[in-house]
């Protein structure tokens, strides 16, 4: 029997489990090893910051939901991997796999701006369901005494999607609070242009971006680094000073500790087409951990990896080490696509990519606010999907 062992517990780690255990059933021992007890639905963490969410409403217990389907869950976080012996290290054991998924998601580098991030800085972040609802409460104490604010991507960043969203729901619950003539809102990015997204735009999203910010009065400051945060203050490197009252900005990402001798020089794992790291071939990698080439823009930017991304690559990883324990040819895999719904408080906007980077065969963006009820209930649907293990549903 297979040991395999999967590292991470969101939307790379529990697709790749649950697609394993359906793939090969009793062929394999799989073990699923996570920091975290819950699963998140990172999309609707924007939601969370200000109070439309509660935790409760999108997490899941990881035991409860992968127990059931034979997957052992082990509520530790992996320090160190040794490749060479095929063992993943905690604080209180060893792990020795045949194949390993390494699915932990991102670091995130606050350190890389002085005075970036919520912890020993100055900005609020989104990107994890305990910043969340730090913002939150930062959104409360605001409201007490409102003022500017300010919104924004750093040099470095990849995961632009989330600032945008959080820019155009402040906007949207200034207005239903009837205080946004007091709030001007700036919102700062590395892009080179707003929607830009990391991804080379989509159709027409600048134009798109453009008309929607300049409509919801939000002033925008794109193709620029950040030289550091102060208590009440951004300087950007032109030397731009812009005050705030709340500000919220999201930090480039690096390759987890425990994994990252095994990555590239940011700690990104280097995989094939097939997701299996490019030296140790018992090893696989999706999601943001696995590496992806940088964009070639004035300020550094990077590539997302959007949720349906990551589940499109585990789920390939996943055909890949079931047909090598069964003794079946490679998998045929094709470059992956991206499908997100853009929440924008009153309205949404729906983008499809297919491939992720230009020239594309597919491409679409449009808005409505159809678009915002199909989110809502895609965040239902997919929680009743995962709850099941229902990870072959689309």
């Amino acid at each position: 029997m297979a040991k395999i062992v999967i590292l991470g517990g969101s939307f790379g780690g529990i697709t790749s489990a649950f697609e394993l255990k359906r793939l090969l059933g009793g062929k394999a021992d799989i073990t699923l090893l996570c920091d975290m007890d819950k699963f998140v639905f990172i999309p609707s963490l924007p939601w969370i910051s200000f109070g439309w969410r509660r935790p409760e409403d999108i997490t899941l217990s990881l035991d409860s939901i992968l127990r059931p389907k034979g997957i052992k869950f082990i509520h530790e976080e992996a320090v160190g991997v040794d490749a060479d012996s095929s063992k993943v290290m905690t604080k209180t054991q060893e792990i020795h796999y045949d194949y390993l998924v390494i699915a932990t998601g991102p670091a995130l580098a606050f350190s890389a701006v002085p005075g970036l991030g919520p912890e020993g800085g100055h900005t609020e972040c989104i990107f994890t369901l305990d910043q969340a609802i730090r913002t939150k409460k930062a959104w409360d104490r605001f409201l007490e005494n409102p003022g500017p604010i300010v919104v924004g991507s750093v040099q470095g960043v990849s995961c632009f999607g989330p600032v945008y969203e959080y820019a155009c729901e402040l906007d949207t619950e200034l207005r239903r609070k009837k205080i946004r003539h007091k709030v001007p809102i700036t919102f700062v990015t590395s892009e080179p242009y707003i929607g830009h997204f990391g991804i080379g735009g989509l159709k027409y999203s600048r134009r798109m971006m453009e008309d929607e910010f300049a409509s919801r009065d939000i002033n925008v400051i794109a193709n620029q680094a950040v030289e550091e945060f102060t208590p009440d203050e951004v300087k950007l490197k032109d030397e731009t000073k812009l005050p705030f009252k709340l500000a919220m900005f999201a930090p480039p990402m690096a390759g987890v500790k425990a994994v990252f001798h095994l990555g590239n020089p940011k700690g990104f794992i280097p995989v094939d087409s097939n997701y299996r790291h490019k030296d140790y071939k018992n090893i696989f990698s999706v999601g943001v951990a696995m590496a992806i080439p940088p964009n070639d823009t004035p300020i550094p930017t990077g590539v997302p990896k959007t949720g349906y991304m990551t589940e499109e690559m585990a789920k390939y990883a996943a055909l890949s080490i079931a047909a090598e324990i069964e003794g079946r040819p490679p998998v045929k895999t094709e470059p992956v696509g991206a499908i997100c719904i853009m929440d924008m408080g009153n309205t949404a906007a729906l983008m499809k990519a297919r491939p992720v980077l230009p020239p594309r065969q597919e491409a679409v963006m449009k808005s409505s606010i159809a678009f915002k009820w199909m989110k809502q209930g895609f965040e239902k649907y997919y929680l009743w999907k995962i709850k099941r293990g229902l990870t072959q549903l689309p």
